[in-house]
């Protein structure tokens, strides 16, 4: 009798290997020394499990999008409470091509060249780019000073005939304040594109974010929520989005065959276009622009693992953060600290405070100071992005001030929640950081 194992036998005991060499990695990570060990603002939380599902994947050999895509974005859309979900490769990459499915001639009221998109000034710079790249003008407003979010009562003086759109994000997973900007955008008939990639979990009126807006999009990069590595995806409730977000990823064919899939449509070779030859291959006709920005179906297989515990991550991040407030009680005299929107409950991304008399120089020394003893943090990203180099010759409207933008530029750092944090490290970030404020 043969003592070879079956091809089914050989693949159960790889993977067993698999989920023993990583438990073994696990505990032989070195222990948290406060002062020498880094603390890092976020990174990926993972075990076992997602290596097992990486490696399966990886012995399936389906090295594009596959199977682990397909369900991956049923289970993505099931967990948002939308229709539709569609993996791209970044963040970035699902802010661009939420914006750009606007754009297509496909729909009834495209977004046009030279239409104005209002969004805000402290944003991350790929909620903002999509617009400029389309051709459109953004229209900056300022932020409420205590939630970061967009300051809802500038919506009114920043439209005008040539709106069409809003596109902001939720800030560090704090909700804007969906109530106002939906009835905005209701009542004007704008596009609303919620920027969900610091707030995957986060609830507004007991909704999940994500599910307001015409089009809204997540991140996976490891600081993220939950991480393919790199990745992304868009979701939507409307049928009418998908066949054009997916041309416009997939290269802009027209063709929706999945990879590895021939005629689906059951007439490849009978299509009428009219400047092309009669019967022109239909996967190789192009109705968008497009790209090539899929994601592997190696990451969807370790998406689909983080995604199945994306509400304990979330538990952590909100204990984390209440834990922090706590610990950093003191500080408030000084700091203005980041609120949770009326009927929100943030799944937090980080814990951002802004000096309630900003001074760009002291702020810098506590950064130093952080950063002398391996503290992460980080800034709200570009903070007033006008200010950046790579803004100072676009085509924009600015309305009213950006005062707080820039009060946050001057005066804001966010420390982090994410669930990797012990509480001995959250105690060793507080302390620094009062420290750091003491010796600045």
């Amino acid at each position: 009798m043969s003592n070879e194992l079956s091809d089914s036998e050989l693949e159960a005991k790889i993977l067993e290997l698999t989920r023993e060499l990583q438990r073994r990695k696990s505990n032989k990570r070195s222990l948290f020394m406060p002062g020498t060990t880094p603390i890092p603002y976020s990174g990926r939380v993972y075990d076992e499990r997602e290596v097992e599902a990486a490696v399966k994947a990886s012995l399936d050999f389906w090295l594009t999008l596959g199977p682990e895509g397909e369900a991956m974005e049923k289970e993505l859309a099931q967990y948002i409470g939308v229709k539709h979900a569609v993996l791209v490769n970044s963040g970035s990459s699902a802010n661009l091509l939420a914006f750009m499915t606007l754009t297509s001639p496909q729909l009834d009221r495209p977004i046009l060249p030279g239409d104005e998109v209002i969004t805000v000034g402290a944003s991350f710079p790929t909620t903002v780019n999509p617009i400029i790249q389309a051709g459109c003008i953004p229209v900056f407003v300022d932020v409420n000073p205590k939630t970061a979010n967009i300051a809802v009562e500038m919506l009114e003086p920043a439209l005008s005939d040539k709106t069409r759109a809003v596109m902001i994000a939720h800030t560090l997973g704090n909700p804007f304040d969906i109530d106002a900007v939906l009835a905005f955008c209701k009542q004007n008939k704008l596009y609303l594109v919620e920027d969900n990639c610091d707030a995957l979990g986060s609830l507004y009126d007991g909704k999940k974010t994500g599910t307001f807006g015409d089009l809204a999009t997540s991140s996976f990069y490891p600081p993220h929520h939950i991480t393919m590595g790199e990745g992304g995806a868009v979701y939507f409730k409307s049928a009418k989005f998908r066949t054009v977000l997916e041309s416009l990823r997939d290269w802009g064919r027209d063709c929706w065959c999945a990879s590895g899939k021939d005629n689906t449509c059951g007439k490849r070779f009978e299509w009428d276009w009219e400047s092309l030859p009669k019967g022109y291959d239909h996967k190789y006709v192009y109705s968008h622009i497009g790209y090539n920005l899929k994601p592997t179906d190696i990451q969807a297989a370790i998406g689909r693992v983080q995604l199945r515990r994306v509400d304990e991550f979330g538990a952590a991040r909100r204990r984390n953060h209440a834990r922090l407030k706590e610990l950093l009680a003191s500080a408030e005299e000084e700091f203005l600290f980041n609120e949770a929107t009326p009927k929100s409950d943030p799944s937090w991304f980080g814990f951002l405070m802004t000096m309630r008399k900003p001074d760009h120089e002291r702020l810098t020394k506590i950064c130093r100071y952080l950063d002398d003893r391996k503290i992460g943090h980080r800034r709200l990203f570009g903070g007033n992005l006008l200010r950046q180099p790579a803004y100072k010759k676009i085509n924009h409207r600015v309305v009213g001030s950006l005062q707080h933008c820039d009060d946050i530029m001057n005066g804001g750092l966010f420390l982090g929640v994410y669930p990797g944090l012990t509480d001995e490290m959250l105690q060793t970030i507080a302390g620094t950081f009062l420290e750091a404020m003491r010796a600045s």
